[in-house]
């Protein structure tokens, strides 16, 4: 299973997408700025998105997506998603004011997007793949998603907080790689917290959980494009520290958009 990376960053800036992965070629999961980088083909053939939340840099290239390509699919784009992020698309985007109605055009009968609501702990089967919807505690009703794939599961945290349940879950699963946010610095700790992000210092504390840290690649999403760099720095430091006497470091990456994982 190809995992494709769109957009990895918290915010926008040159070279940065927000939240977005392809998985195969059929499934997305986000659908932040980095779906811009699609071709009209690679987008036509997406069957399912799934959204973490409802905040716009995880939903920004929704609407632009459906418009570019609806005339292209002969079946509606079904949108995955909590009661809650499905409400607040309707409410706030697909209103025809800011956007058009999707789930009602050219009409009700034969709509360009269809909403699938799910749960935490829900397992689905899309284009053959096995999803399974995670916890999250952010700002807004969010979830995380696990895919599985032949090596094992690749584990996205979506946007959170610290989040016991999360690890309680994760501990369970044969973990391929987990891409985990740290939208923010230890000088933003105190923003972080307010916001339900994870800060480098908190990132600690919850890899400290994760009892498969050192078995798997731990991929850092979600930096503010001010901060990466510091953000950096300040986890290379706690890593050296966690690792004291350790067999060998987490190996942890950051993430790029344009890369792709084989999982």
């Amino acid at each position: 299973m190809k995992i494709r990376v769109l957009g990895c960053s918290g915010a926008i800036a040159q070279g940065c997408r927000t939240t977005s992965f392809l998985v195969g070629s059929r499934i997305l999961i986000d659908a932040g700025t980095g779906v811009g980088d699609l071709t009209l083909d690679e987008m036509a053939a997406i069957d399912h998105v799934f959204l973490t939340h409802s905040h716009l840099d995880h939903i920004a290239s929704l609407p632009l997506m459906i418009d570019a390509v609806a005339s292209r699919r002969s079946a509606p784009l079904q949108v995955h998603a909590l009661p809650e992020t499905i409400a607040a698309l309707r409410a706030h985007i697909f209103n025809d004011v800011i956007w058009p109605d999707f789930s009602r055009i050219p009409s009700s009968s034969m709509p360009f997007l269809v909403f699938s609501p799910l749960a935490v702990g829900d397992t689905l089967r899309p284009a053959d793949t096995r999803i399974e919807v995670l916890p999250a505690l952010h700002t807004v009703p969010a979830v995380g998603y696990a895919v599985h794939g032949e090596s094992g599961w690749w584990v996205f945290s979506g946007d959170t907080g610290r989040n016991p349940a999360f690890w309680a879950r994760v501990n369970a699963l044969p973990v391929a790689m987990l891409v985990i946010e740290t939208a923010f610095s230890n000088r933003e700790h105190a923003l972080a917290e307010r916001s339900k992000h994870l800060s480098s210092d908190t990132l600690a504390l919850e890899l400290a959980q994760f009892e498969g840290a050192e078995n798997c690649p731990i991929c850092i999403t979600h930096t503010k494009p001010s901060e990466t760099a510091l953000i950096y720095e300040e986890v290379c430091r706690f890593d050296a520290r966690v690792a004291a006497g350790a067999p060998a470091k987490h190996d942890i990456r950051w993430l790029e958009a344009g890369q792709v994982f084989e999982v």
